[in-house]
């Protein structure tokens, strides 16, 4: 699980990021704070992998507590600024910044740098899925899953064994963090590529390796059926009449 942290003392800026946040179920919140000590002990105690600052209006030198927060620590921070004024970019470039968005901030600028980010730091997958209920955290084996099926506002995981876990939150928020061998194929499924089998074109349906489990597919996603089909038929033969 990847960790982030925002100081700041706007509230609708914080609200902001913890809704785009929100899509991406890799991603742990471990708060907010505008205080100048609990900032700096939150990141020294729990070492949040990624940090969105404020540097207009909540430290009176916020360069200042990065100097200090960098002679704490034998890594660098990453850290990424928000202020209304372009020119601070140069000097949260100078401070080893991963990336600088202007305020006011919009969704699709947070996005691109949350992707930035993970694509820079998270290539490597983890293969560990954590499913957070409250205070229950269950952990599976992304490997061993073999398709996501929407329920209304949960989701269950089929896995390879046969048991089947649910988790609550809808499959939009898991399309985007699996690895690229998951893929949409219907509006209610997700299927791990490397467990197909079959792909019937004429009955739309695909079946998965080793089980009874055939998932339809729409053409609304005839792309990734498509993209299945020709990364698994790596040599075809023509059928005999």
């Amino acid at each position: 699980m990847t960790s982030y942290f925002i100081i700041d003392n706007n509230d609708e800026i914080t609200n902001t990021i913890k809704k785009v946040f929100a899509d991406y179920s890799m991603f742990n919140s471990i708060g907010f704070s505008s205080s100048y000590e609990e900032a700096m002990n939150t990141i020294l105690k729990k070492r949040p992998d990624l940090v969105f600052f404020n540097l207009d209006d909540v430290f009176n030198n916020s360069f200042e507590f990065i100097s200090e927060l960098n002679t704490c620590t034998d890594t660098q921070t990453n850290i990424i600024g928000i202020s209304r004024d372009k020119n601070t970019a140069y000097f949260a470039i100078k401070h080893n910044f991963v990336d600088f968005l202007l305020n006011p901030l919009t969704e699709l600028e947070i996005r691109k740098s949350i992707l930035k980010f993970k694509k820079k730091h998270l290539t490597n997958y983890s293969k560990m899925l954590c499913l957070k209920s409250y205070k229950d955290f269950q952990y599976i084996n992304i490997e061993d899953i073999l398709f996501l099926k929407a329920d209304n506002n949960t989701t269950d995981f089929y896995i390879s064994d046969g048991s089947i876990v649910s988790a609550f939150k809808t499959l939009k928020t898991y399309e985007s963090n699996l690895p690229n061998n998951f893929l949409r194929i219907h509006k209610s499924y997700i299927i791990n590529k490397n467990y197909v089998s079959r792909i019937n074109y004429g009955k739309l349906k695909c079946t998965i390796d080793n089980t009874s489990h055939v998932i339809p597919f729409t053409k609304t996603y005839f792309d990734n059926i498509e993209f299945i089909n020709n990364s698994l038929a790596d040599i075809s033969f023509p059928s005999q009449n």
